[in-house]
């Protein structure tokens, strides 16, 4: 028993001291690199690059195992393998690192310059948007909404037709009617009102996709892959309703469950009972 208490006695001793060397520019050092290691790791959760990290690891194994063993060839070749390990693994990673300079250039300053969007305001548009899915969902029209969050999707946006409406039903059900010129592409929504319709989205580089889906399903991912933006794509061929997020889809979704994503994904926090009179900051 003193044997424990002495060694927490000396462990409690050791981390008063190290708390005491610390100072408050080591812990923001510390979650400077907590950060950018989650963000790294969290693009390659959902993308491809796990087998990539599992050869590399494979690889530092067969390097240790060579150091071991003197094999030296093949500890000459890992050397220069090493020697270019930067370069190797930019190529390696490309659209994660093309895509994290995205997400923080595309999403710099602009919450200074958001709207103040009224509760009821978003409340309305949501409403319309599950309104017209759910129609275009009966009559199997094909359809894919994207709403804008914290990252800009400016870029997409000129590859459209600016509309610049307030959000109904029957607006985004004129655009995707099959004989409107504008069906063709994406309808983006920006501060809880239409931006641009029949917009160009890039395709999901996701080669583990289900080989069911379309390319409405395959663009939708690919612009929540890309960008923050939440995605509801209705299916021309089957007539179902699904949404990405992160790229990840969520498919065959039910109208109150439709809805309920909607609500809990695109306003920070659910409304219930009367509508309120102040505003919030708009996630869409």
């Amino acid at each position: 028993m003193e044997a424990i208490r002495d060694w927490v006695l000396s462990t409690w001793r050791q981390l008063t001291l190290l708390a005491q060397a610390i100072n408050p520019w080591d812990v923001i050092d510390i979650l400077i690199v907590a950060y950018l290691v989650y963000r790294i790791l969290t693009l390659m959760r959902k993308t491809s690059s796990g087998s990539v990290i599992k050869g590399i690891i494979l690889l530092l194994a067969v390097a240790w195992l060579s150091y071991m063993f003197n094999l030296r060839v093949v500890s000459y070749l890992l050397d220069q393998v090493f020697a270019m390990g930067i370069i190797i693994l930019i190529v390696l990673f490309q659209p994660e690192v093309r895509k994290l300079f995205e997400q923080v250039g595309s999403s710099k300053l602009r919450f200074l310059f958001r709207k103040n969007v009224k509760l009821e305001d978003i409340e309305a548009g949501i409403h319309a948007v599950v309104s017209a899915t759910v129609a275009m969902a009966k009559s199997r029209t094909g359809a894919i909404i994207v709403f804008e969050r914290e990252v800009g999707i400016n870029d997409y946006a000129v590859t459209g037709i600016e509309i610049d409406a307030k959000i109904t039903s029957d607006l985004i059900q004129s655009v995707f009617y099959r004989d409107s010129p504008l069906h063709d592409g994406a309808l983006l929504i920006r501060d809880w009102r239409l931006l641009a319709a029949s917009c160009m989205l890039p395709l999901s580089t996701n080669i583990n996709l289900s080989r069911d889906l379309g390319m409405r399903h395959k663009a939708g991912i690919g612009i929540s892959e890309r960008s923050d933006a939440l995605v509801v794509i209705v299916s021309e061929q089957s007539g179902t309703i699904a949404v990405a997020v992160d790229g990840m889809l969520k498919r065959h979704l039910a109208q109150d469950t439709f809805e309920k994503l909607l609500v809990n994904e695109l306003m920070h926090k659910p409304v219930v009972g009367t509508k309120q009179k102040n505003t919030v900051k708009s996630k869409g």
